[in-house]
């Protein structure tokens, strides 16, 4: 009976695929391991060396100073952790100016009313850099040029999991914001084309189901749920709206095996506006770059698709530790596969795999992404730079989600892609490794500046990991590594390889102080635009209280 039960919770209405349930059983034990209350603030001061291998041979050096705290804490339904980090940059020359840096990312799961009402949170603040076809990678590769923005993006809502009778209610709510600031010059294709690159964006997504489990009133399980998604960019007006409805059968075939499926209908409309235009119909690019809004237009639908959606699948539950779901159906007007493994061989690693399908904006991506962390990790930062990698070192949730941030495009596309993340400790080690393939293909109206667009895929493949060792009581090594390969549908505009590999050597000295001695290399291929490599080394010292 224990196993049926949870087999029927497999379709839940947030998101509105089987693998979110999955996620949600997984995190629930995670959040009743008790680990107390950790905060580390800390002040650093550091010392950096950086020469240009590619196209030039400059040689700079720069002081910093930095501010900043990790904390984390745990509690039988509650968790959280969060690195936050200010820095300041000063020059030694012309060639290196002044600069600040705010960087910072945090996950939690706040309990509420015990285990059945939790509010969760998300948030991240990162420097990024922006290629000539789109292209974007977190942390910059160490660079303060016209190419670097500043992202933030920012979530949280409740979720609720409760029995009436013996039937069981879950829902959730998430409210997201995620902005980029403008870069120094507009971007601009190798043909010279404007990319309209994204600004703001404003998410709500909400899901409700109340089902019943097998062998309770039926021999199957049985459920009703209906979800909505809404994002709202603020480039050219563009908005998703999605609404859907669905019931679903959950039929056990033995005590870790079930099948599942599930119909609906579905609506879906993605709309935006087009640019303000000048005398000569050329579009209007505002000061910060991107193309000016023209509000007096009428609203253009971009894709619109309503009618019947339906999927079955399979999932596989041997222990709690170990699971399976996969399937296939059709929803956006298409047919959709998905899936999901999760597998915890013991309370200290964990694998997960996921295949996706779904239409999405950046700022909702990133949103998601952010949502997928596990709430307990410690941000992995490039020990040169300071800036966050593209993982964080956690045993739960999907750590190196944040190398996955694909086209800084304002444009809505569908994504369809895979992820897969190790992470874990064994002994003095600790270690998150991650891998994956994500293609974006926009969607844009007929009759707006972004037609031209419309059905091109953007495609990246991308790679990071972060590995810690610990060699005494008062000394350990930290290695880090981050790769991806940028695919842009826009003819002619090239791919883009982007690399970060560090190395760093810690060593306490008395308690509080540890110094560091620490190398990089980080560099850019691109098939259109001269390539960049820059070697780094640096001295420093920080003090936690």
């Amino acid at each position: 009976m224990r196993t049926t039960m949870t087999l029927a919770l497999l379709l839940t209405a947030f998101p509105a695929t089987a693998m979110a349930q999955e996620r949600e059983e997984g995190s629930e034990e995670t959040r009743s391991t008790e680990r107390g209350v950790d905060i580390a603030p800390y002040i650093e001061a550091a010392q950096v060396v950086t020469a240009e291998l590619q196209p030039g041979d400059d040689v700079v050096t720069y002081s910093r100073v930095a501010a900043g705290v990790d904390a984390g804490f745990g509690g039988r339904y509650s968790s959280g952790s969060v690195s936050l980090r200010y820095e300041r940059r000063f020059g030694w020359s012309d060639d290196v100016s002044d600069a600040d840096t705010i960087s910072g990312i945090a996950r939690t799961s706040l309990a509420v009313a015990g285990p059945d009402l939790t509010f969760e949170a998300g948030a991240l603040a990162s420097r990024t850099r922006l290629d000539g076809n789109g292209g974007t990678s977190i942390g910059g590769f160490g660079a303060d040029d016209d190419f670097t923005t500043q992202i933030y993006s920012v979530y949280a809502g409740p979720a609720v999991r409760t029995q009436i009778g013996q039937a069981e209610v879950t829902g959730a709510y998430r409210l997201g914001y995620t902005r980029a600031e403008s870069l120094d010059v507009p971007q601009v294709t190798a043909d010279g084309d404007t990319i309209d690159t994204f600004d703001e964006s404003v998410t709500h997504n909400a899901g409700a189901r109340i089902g019943l489990a097998p062998d309770t009133v039926l021999p199957v399980g049985v459920g009703v749920g209906a979800g909505w998604n809404r994002q709202d960019v603020s480039n050219l007006d563009q908005r998703i709206d999605d609404v859907y409805v669905r019931a679903d059968v959950t039929v056990p075939v033995s005590p870790n095996v079930a099948l599942v499926g599930g119909v609906g209908y579905e609506n879906v409309e993605v709309s935006s506006r087009d640019a303000l235009r000048d005398a000569n119909d050329d579009p209007v690019i505002g000061p910060d770059g991107r193309f000016v809004t023209d509000t007096s237009a009428p609203r253009e639908i971009a894709y619109e698709t309503d009618g019947l959606i339906w999927d079955v699948g399979v999932m596989w539950r041997p222990s709690r530790r170990t699971s399976l779901s996969a399937g296939v159906g059709r929803r956006y007007g298409s047919m959709t596969y998905y899936g999901n493994l999760s597998y915890q061989p013991n309370a200290n690693s964990s694998l997960g795999v996921s295949v996706y399908d779904n239409i999405n904006s950046f700022g909702g991506q990133l949103v998601g992404t952010l949502d997928e962390l596990g709430t307990d990790f410690q941000a992995f930062r490039n020990p040169v730079t300071g800036d966050l990698g593209g993982c964080v070192i956690g045993v739960e949730g999907n750590n190196c989600a944040l190398a996955r941030l694909g086209s800084l495009r304002s444009g809505v596309f569908r994504s369809r892609g895979v992820s897969i993340g190790y992470g874990g400790q064994q002994g003095r080690w600790s270690y998150s490794i991650g891998a994956g393939y994500d293609r974006r293909t926009f969607i844009a109206g007929e009759n707006t500046i972004l037609a031209a667009t419309d059905g091109i895929a953007d495609e990246t493949f991308w790679l990071a990991s972060g590995v810690g060792h610990q060699l005494d009581r008062n000394s350990d090594l930290s290695f880090g590594a981050s790769g991806s390969l940028f695919e842009s549908g826009v003819a002619d505009a090239g791919y883009t390889y982007g690399y970060s590999i560090n190395a760093a050597y810690n060593r306490s000295f008395i308690e509080g102080l540890t110094g560091t001695a620490a190398v990089g290399l980080d560099g850019i291929t691109r098939e259109n635009l001269p390539d960049f490599q820059g070697a780094s080394a640096l001295v420093g010292l920080r003090y936690t209280f």
